[in-house]
């Protein structure tokens, strides 16, 4: 056979044997391994890889660094994010042994320092503030029958007469006061309850914000039918069309009932519309998740509050007292990783889970509750994406009215910052006795 371009197997006496001549190196190396006729493979030979070991090109073109300005490719940095989230874990576990060390374990469950008139006014306020939107839709539902009977006599006589008109504006001046009158008597009465009567932080804190949520909530309801009701009885031909489509569901006056009022009130919103986007059925499993997530974080808070941001304040106060603005500044920046991460664990229960358990068991489809605040490239961006309810009232009900009425951007935002402002004041101020301006009660 020609032993310069092939290998021969050949049989003999039932013994295989097999002969490699000497041929070229590439020939060797492109072939696959045969098999031999009792099955077994021919030994293959040696790559120059398996060789030659020390002989590979490593620097075979010219490359930069990866850091450097010239690289082809932007590396990736999501191995320094895990870095620093392995280092920030490390050092609060650190600090939490710290405090376990210094202070002992300063939770107890038993203990408590809240009385029962706290508890008593707090639950008389939970049920008295929702019957100012009781009465919000008493002013509403007689508004409603003056505007039925008004267009049957529109009807009737051909428009308008001028004994009609002056009715018209009586009744919206007596509809506007009342409703005035109602939505501050339903911030009023629980502001001035809570700062005087009740001393339990937390209890007031819920109280004040049911009272807030249902003051806005009852100004949306005043706002939004108003405009309604005028739609209702001047329709325009070229304004009909400014009233949403989705409307159409539920029209003026039909909308005027104690179940749509109900609703609205539960409702994970702060404005008020006669329809709202709905889901088709509800996710139990989807609920209790969510309510699972409540009480972690919940008791959390309550922890990290109680542990770790008490002991921090309570030590704070004889350097405040004394200025020592070193020692403040320290105390400052430790309790600002703890207080952020209760902030953190506070939006996540609230705006994630409890309000998504609520729209999910009211069917409510539309839980855009904020949009990624954490990507904001300003401050403005930030106020209007981490708190969308109160960013898209604010919007609805303050700022895009003011600009209608002729008032300049600038100060349509000063306005919404004004409102914000003073809600938040009450908000914290109230509860802690602690209003700027005034002494501590």
């Amino acid at each position: 056979m020609n032993s310069a371009t092939a290998t021969s197997i050949e049989a003999s006496d039932g013994a295989p044997s097999s002969t490699i001549a000497r041929r070229p190196v590439a020939d060797v190396t492109e072939r696959e391994p045969q098999k031999q006729s009792n099955g077994t493979t021919a030994e293959q030979p040696q790559k120059p890889s398996q060789k030659y070991r020390h002989v590979a090109a490593v620097h075979s073109k010219t490359r930069p660094s990866c850091l450097s300005h010239d690289s082809n490719a932007a590396p990736s940095f999501i191995g320094f994010r895990n870095l620093m989230v392995i280092v920030l874990v490390v050092g609060n576990l650190r600090l939490m042994i710290e405090n376990i060390q210094k202070y002992g374990v300063l939770i107890c469950i038993k203990c408590h320092d809240y009385s029962r008139q706290d508890i008593f006014l707090g639950l008389s306020l939970y049920f008295l503030i929702p019957c100012h939107l009781i009465a919000a839709y008493l002013i509403e539902l007689a508004a409603a029958q003056q505007a039925r009977g008004s267009i049957k006599r529109i009807k009737e006589n051909s428009g308008p007469s001028e004994a009609e008109r002056k009715k018209f504006h009586s009744t919206w001046v007596i509809v506007a006061w009342a409703h005035t009158i109602n939505i501050s008597l339903a911030l009023t009465i629980t502001t001035l309850v809570v700062y005087f009567k009740v001393h339990h932080p937390l209890i007031g804190t819920l109280t004040e914000m049911h009272a807030v949520v249902v003051w806005l909530k009852t100004a949306s309801y005043a706002f939004t039918n108003r405009d309604l009701r005028h739609a209702y009885l001047h329709p325009v031909e070229g304004e009909r069309e400014l009233v949403p489509k989705l409307y159409e569901q539920c029209p003026y006056p039909q909308n005027i009932t104690i179940g749509n009022l109900i609703y609205f009130w539960w409702a994970p919103t702060l404005v008020y519309q006669p329809v709202y986007p709905r889901t088709d059925t509800i996710r139990w499993g989807f609920v209790l998740k969510r309510i699972g997530e409540i009480f972690c974080l919940s008791a959390f808070i309550w922890f990290a509050s109680a542990q770790y941001a008490a002991p921090v304040l309570r030590n704070s106060l004889d350097k405040i007292a004394s200025l020592d603005i070193p020692s403040i500044l320290e105390r400052l920046m430790k309790l600002s990783t703890i207080s952020l991460v209760i902030w953190l664990a506070g939006f996540f229960a609230l705006f994630q889970s409890f309000l998504n358990a609520l729209a999910e068991i009211l069917r409510f489809g539309d839980r855009s509750f904020y949009d990624d605040w954490w990507n904001s490239e300003s401050l403005g961006a930030y106020w209007r994406t981490w708190n969308k309810p109160v960013y898209t009232y604010f919007k609805r009900h303050v700022y895009m009215p003011m600009i209608a009425r002729g008032w300049s951007p600038q100060a349509a935002s000063l306005a919404v910052f004004f409102v914000s402002a003073v809600l938040h004041e009450i908000l914290v101020g109230v509860p802690t006795h602690n209003i700027i301006g005034t002494e501590n009660q």
